[in-house]
């Protein structure tokens, strides 16, 4: 018993809350489709029956079912969901649809309702309340618990520290695996994810690790000093969320430690969260080419969608005009040859697809942490060789069809002259345009299709007119 007193006030800290979110063997099955049967049971009335079946789906389910539904069945299905449960539902719907929820509830609704998730779970949800509200629920919970959450909020969401659990478990380097063995057994559960404790310094400076599988094979008397890893370093609080799951995918990590600029171990990173991050990049990637949001509803009212896409419209509105402009200028060349009107689209629609090839290729590897000043330059060679050789192919298969098709030589060395020009414009821009947005801190998924598409059709068509007008006028 005093052994077990010494260790409990100066060695191992261990969070008061067990963790809510814990592996659940339900969920790793696959999930049947539930929607038609569960909206069929909702219009006809049958309330009951549709509590009964959304008891029986995880609460990762639940929220799939919520997000897949019209607002009208949303609002229905939320009433209809277990008050112990709506928290863990809650975590795993998209930002929009929690907003939504979030909306209607006063700050003792929120704080009830997220009552025993994870910090980093609720420092999630808090963001997405007004800043007042969030204060409210803050002040509702006990000490312990609004300091945890308050120190994941006091960084970025889309760092480390915003992803970072504060339940750990760390132990000093003095002590036997035994005494650590004790103090692990006087708790009913661990946090999620535990794979490895950590060894600090009284000052909670990060030494190393101890696996678990470690602990339970080696003997008893051994200290931790002796078997501890120093292998692994901790993640800098300020790092990137895209970069913390790089390093997790390099490393194959379950878990990973969360340091300050002085070495001091603040939290953890777990694989689930890393998980998150992933989706949401590819999701983010996706959307961002269609100027949508990721945390977009599906289902959101039509006047809602419709404000949010008319920016994006508008944009690529002005884009079309420019392009038009650049026709505009060869009106008269376009007046005497006919035909360039019927050919000029197949330039513009070929270097758009070639751009849009190299601009996919640069995001990710932007997004995987591939492409870096060492090597850009090397790719970019690589994307004007493809572009010419593609360039001379097609050139060649374009110029004899318009060769063919109106008998006019002239033409379709024209056509195959600006097919030429267009492709290696197409590589030059889709190389070079994510690496300079990404340097002006302007996503590239976002911005670079519409720039990429402004390039190649106006190089297209000027080139195309251009050299008609060459040509013929």
């Amino acid at each position: 018993i005093a052994a077990v007193a010494v260790f409990d006030t100066a060695t191992l800290v261990q969070s008061s809350r067990t963790t809510a979110r814990m592996s659940n063997p339900q969920e790793l099955q696959p999930q049947t489709d539930h929607a038609l049967e569960l909206h069929q049971a909702i219009d006809s009335g049958s309330l009951y029956e549709v509590r009964q079946m959304i008891k029986t789906l995880p609460t990762a389910g639940i929220a799939h079912l919520l997000e897949s539904s019209p607002p009208k069945t949303r609002g229905v299905l939320w009433q209809l969901i277990d008050k112990d449960a709506e928290g863990e539902v809650l975590q795993y719907l998209n930002e929009d649809i929690q907003g939504q929820i979030l909306s209607e509830l006063n700050a003792e609704q929120v704080a009830e309702l997220t009552f025993g998730l994870e910090t980093d779970d609720l420092a999630d949800i808090l963001q997405q309340l007004p800043q007042q509200v969030a204060a409210q629920v803050l002040e509702a919970m006990d000490e312990q618990d609004r300091h945890r959450v308050e120190s994941i909020l006091s960084y970025d969401e889309d760092t480390a520290g915003g992803l970072m659990n504060t339940d750990t478990i760390t132990v000093r380097p003095t002590h036997t695996l035994e005494l650590v063995l004790r103090y692990l057994r006087r708790h009913d559960s661990l946090p999620a994810m535990t794979d490895t404790i950590y060894v600090v310094t009284r000052d909670d400076r990060l030494l190393g690790r101890m696996p678990l599988l470690t602990l339970l094979v080696s003997d008893p008397q051994t200290t931790i000093n002796e078997l501890m890893l120093e292998d692994l370093e901790g993640i800098p609080v300020t790092m990137e969320a895209r970069k913390v799951a790089q390093l997790f995918e390099q490393h194959d990590w379950v878990s990973a430690p969360v340091v300050d600029e002085a070495g001091k171990l603040l939290g953890r990173i777990t694989i689930d969260d890393v998980v998150d991050v992933i989706r949401d990049s590819t999701e983010h990637s996706l959307m961002s080419m269609a100027g949508l949001d990721e945390e977009d509803d599906t289902f959101a009212p039509v006047a809602k969608t419709a404000r949010r896409r008319a920016l994006w419209l508008g944009v690529n509105l002005m884009t079309a005009v420019f392009a038009s402009m650049v026709i505009y200028l060869f009106q008269d060349t376009l007046d005497a040859v006919v035909a360039l009107a019927i050919l000029m689209p197949i330039v513009a629609n070929m270097g758009g697809v070639a751009g849009s090839q190299t601009l996919t290729l640069v995001v990710r590897g932007l997004a995987l942490g591939h492409i870096g000043p060492a090597n850009s330059r090397w790719l970019l060679i690589r994307e004007l060789g493809v572009a010419a050789l593609n360039g001379l192919t097609w050139a060649a298969v374009i110029g004899t069809i318009t060769l063919i098709w109106y008998q006019d030589f002239a033409l379709s060395l024209i056509i195959a002259a600006a097919m030429m020009i267009n492709l290696i414009t197409a590589a030059l821009a889709g190389a070079y345009l994510p690496l300079l947005l990404n340097r002006l801190n302007i996503d590239p998924a976002l911005a670079g299709s519409v720039a990429l598409t402004t390039v190649t059709d106006s190089v297209g068509f000027l080139s195309f007119l251009g050299l008609a007008q060459l040509f013929y006028l």
